[in-house]
């Protein structure tokens, strides 16, 4: 090989291929790209890629370590004895928003993804969240030292979610704004007061008799999404869930993708009536704080609603993944324009990025079991929505 012929070549060839991979699993999901397809994308031939990666798992996880070394440096660097106490956090989270916002790629696989690793790799993932949080909550703690630890956990868990709220719109503003806005987001949770149990009433039972088939096999399909994922349950599992044998399956439903269509419709209904009842006042502020409350209640009522944001992932009709898509938006977009009512000097598209960031916390706080069982979690995760959309 001549001299030119080794110079022409990228100096860090397994990083641009790992990027060219990034790019399309996040259009097309893991399961959707095949390593042929990177390949092409990248311009090299399949035994070239193979060079650098045993197979498209080891490029995912590649991809989102990197991510994970990137949050370890930056804490690293702002809890340091090189960073004033008082200057550590607003160090910590610019680095961290910087991060997000020139490599949105990275949360949104880490958020949508994750799964296809390996266990070992998923292990090696939480072990390292659970690190990195630990020390965030350390600092956070030594600014606000009446915190509870476990409350400290808690609003750290939700400072990454404001980071993480990028990969799921694509919304956008100038790069150092973008930083800076998801910055104040994030500062804002830190310093939230979470409020103090208060007594209630268990809610009442709404269901009467015993559930139809159909029923029974929606619930047992939407119980395994959320646990394994669409691409790893099979009709035949979710047959056995239901208690049946998997053909009869079919005579409900005539594929997976019309369960998760069916799965998708039902959540937002269940969304719709819910912000209907929360948007029954004239006074808008009012209206936006209800609507926080009400968004809360459904999610962590209804099961549904977490395996419905993974619809996109999904293979489904053309159709069917449109009309999901545009109910969505729709739903955000009466957020946003509340949003825009109650603070009208907000631009439009930094209030749509806020109110992302706000059900983004809802969503992946109440699938982080070591805070969703919080006894007062609803009521903290409302007060959580309220502060970041500037109501509480």
């Amino acid at each position: 090989m001549t001299d030119v012929e080794r110079s022409s070549r990228p100096r860090d060839r397994k990083a641009q291929l790992a990027a060219v991979a990034a790019e399309l699993f996040r259009a097309r999901g893991f399961p959707g790209v095949g390593i042929k397809d990177i390949a092409d994308a990248a311009g090299v031939t399949g035994p070239a890629l193979y060079r650098h990666f045993a197979d498209k798992q080891a490029i995912l996880a590649y991809v989102v370590l990197s991510g994970f070394d990137d949050m370890e440096a930056a804490t690293a660097e702002a809890l340091t004895d090189a960073v004033a106490p008082a200057d550590q956090l607003e160090v910590l989270l610019t680095r961290l928003a910087t991060q997000a916002v020139e490599r949105r790629e990275i949360a949104a696989l880490w958020r949508w993804e994750g799964r296809h690793l390996a266990k070992e790799d998923q292990r090696e993932i939480a072990r390292r969240s659970t690190l990195a949080l630990a020390a965030w909550a350390k600092a956070l703690l030594a600014r606000r030292p009446d915190l509870p630890g476990e409350d400290a956990e808690l609003l750290c868990w939700a400072a990454l979610s404001v980071f993480g709220s990028v990969s799921v719109h694509h919304t956008s503003v100038a790069r150092r704004r973008f930083a800076q806005l998801l910055v104040d987001l994030a500062l804002d949770v830190l310093n939230a007061t979470l409020p103090a149990p208060s007594p209630a009433d268990d809610p009442p039972s709404l269901r009467l008799g015993t559930p139809s088939r159909r029923e029974q096999v929606l619930a047992a399909a939407t119980d395994l999404f959320a646990r394994r994922g669409f691409h790893d349950v099979s009709m035949e599992d979710i047959g056995a869930a239901a208690g049946i044998a998997g053909p009869s399956v079919y005579r409900h439903f005539p594929s997976k993708a019309a369960l998760m269509v069916a799965i998708g419709h039902r959540a937002a209904d269940r969304l719709a009536l819910a912000a209907e009842q929360a948007l029954q006042t004239s006074d808008e502020r009012s209206a936006l704080r209800r609507l926080a409350a009400s968004y809360v209640q459904t999610i962590v009522n209804t099961p549904e609603l977490l395996v419905s944001f993974s619809a996109d992932r999904v293979t489904m009709p053309d159709r069917d993944k449109a009309d999901l898509l545009r109910v969505q938006r729709d739903y955000v977009a009466q957020w946003v324009t509340l949003l825009s009512a109650v603070r009208p000097e907000l631009p439009a598209r930094e209030a749509k990025i806020t109110v992302h960031a706000a059900l983004t916390i809802a969503n992946d706080l109440a699938r982080t079991r070591r805070v969703a069982s919080r006894p007062n979690f609803a009521a903290e995760l409302t007060a959580l929505l309220r502060t970041v959309l500037g109501v509480g």
